[in-house]
């Protein structure tokens, strides 16, 4: 299945079974990879290493880009989903020792082992996807698969925010975060991935690689960055600051939320809101959006969105009804966003080194997220408006990148047709 094929009618049966099967996947996997997010921030804070918070964030957004090149390059090699086997038990564990070791030089490691282990599902699962889909449906399919994930994750949110008001101290105190609880959610969080990197084994169809493709080393792909088209390189580079703004929103909102007393159930309901928002889009406005053929200006125009969008919401009198509302427009934009820049990077990839491409998508992707939260905690420590003006900045050298990306563009096609 290293390439995109053509299907038969008894293929296009067997490829939309496949379809639902990875949509359900992407939406358990969305479900439980969230659960201990809400509970991150009272777990730093009970251990009283706060600033350490969108640290440890950056250390596993490290993880998802060394994990990117490797586990992409190795996919190409490699079954697949016995990859995303091993990586997701790495991630279990990974997960299970952060909430458990309490001791900051640990937890930066597994948080790190986290990353690493979780970036093969990230990357090959999609990898697997787009190898899966006919050229007429890919855009469709990659939007559907990432609102599902997106859609599972709000449910995690929510279900995450909940867990600690139920789980009870040994006083009978109820509703407070501490570490002993965090415990039990990141224990509950590795046991539900550990089954649930067996489904997706015993789920997933084999997948042959192309037996002819040159067997390549992580090193090999860092290299091959270099030689990129330059407008894909430029395009990559714009991802990475949409990553920053959007990973700076995404987590310093969240720390947002708890600071302004809404604690983790405030953090699981609005996330779960986004979802529902998220979904709608896909269903809906998505379609209508691949029906107009502009991906490169639509992107365009969802940078400098994003941008205005978002410095309007922290400046309002009431910021959680903004949230809720003007906020959500930014929601809607990010969910159109997403398919098209994973169909114009995975257009570019050469046959058999799908696995390869999406794993350098994954590599300048994680880059946003180690470098946005380190910076973003220094400013949010100043005045958290800072931390969100900073996301602003970085919608808006992603507006000027992929103009320049789509200049270049028309200027070749320009030159193609004389």
């Amino acid at each position: 299945c290293y390439n995109l094929v053509e299907f038969n009618d008894r293929g296009v049966k067997d490829m939309k079974k496949t379809m639902i099967v990875l949509f359900i996947l992407y939406f358990i996997q969305g479900l439980i990879h969230n659960l201990g997010h809400p509970i991150t921030i009272g777990l730093v804070e009970d251990l009283d290493v706060t600033n350490m918070y969108g640290i440890f964030f950056a250390l596993m957004s490290l993880g998802l880009a060394v994990g990117g090149l490797f586990w992409g390059i190795l996919g190409d090699k490699v079954n697949k989903k016995f990859l995303i086997l091993i990586g997701l038990l790495i991630y279990s564990t990974g997960q299970y020792m952060f909430g458990n070791v309490h001791n900051i030089v640990s937890m930066s490691i597994f948080r790190f082992v986290s990353g690493f282990g979780v970036s093969a599902s990230v990357t090959l699962m999609m990898s697997y996807l787009i190898q899966k889909s006919d050229v007429k449906n890919k855009k469709r399919n990659i939007a559907f698969g990432a609102a599902m994930m997106a859609l599972g994750a709000s449910i995690g949110y929510l279900i995450g925010g909940a867990l600690p008001e139920l789980l009870i101290d040994s006083e009978g105190y109820i509703g407070l975060i501490y570490a002993e609880q965090a415990k039990v959610v990141f224990l509950i969080q590795a046991l539900l991935n550990t089954v649930f990197a067996v489904i997706v084994y015993l789920s997933l169809e084999d997948c042959e690689n192309d037996p002819l493709i040159k067997r390549e080393t992580m090193w090999d792909g860092i290299k091959s960055i270099r030689h990129l088209n330059v407008n894909l390189l430029a395009f990559l580079l714009s991802l990475t600051f949409v990553s920053m703004a959007a990973i700076n929103l995404s987590k310093f909102l969240e720390r947002f939320i708890v600071d302004m007393g809404y604690g983790a159930s405030g953090i699981g309901q609005f996330v779960f809101a986004t979802g529902i928002v998220g979904i709608f889009t896909t269903l809906f406005i998505v379609p209508r959006v691949f029906k107009l053929k502009k991906d490169i200006v639509v992107m365009i125009s969802i940078n400098v969105l994003s941008a205005i969008i978002v410095a309007i919401v922290f400046r309002t009198s009431n910021i959680m009804i903004s949230l809720y509302t003007l906020f959500m427009g930014y929601v809607v934009l990010k969910a159109i966003y997403t398919p098209l820049e994973t169909n114009f990077i995975s257009s570019h990839a050469q046959v058999g080194e799908l696995g390869k491409i999406m794993g350098v998508r994954q590599f300048f992707f994680a880059i946003g997220f180690v470098i946005g939260p380190i910076v973003a905690n220094i400013l949010y420590e100043i005045k958290p408006i800072y931390a969100f003006d900073m996301s602003v900045v970085m919608f808006m050298l992603a507006f000027v990148l992929t103009l320049i990306v789509r200049n270049n563009i028309n200027k070749e096609l320009a030159l193609d047709t004389e």
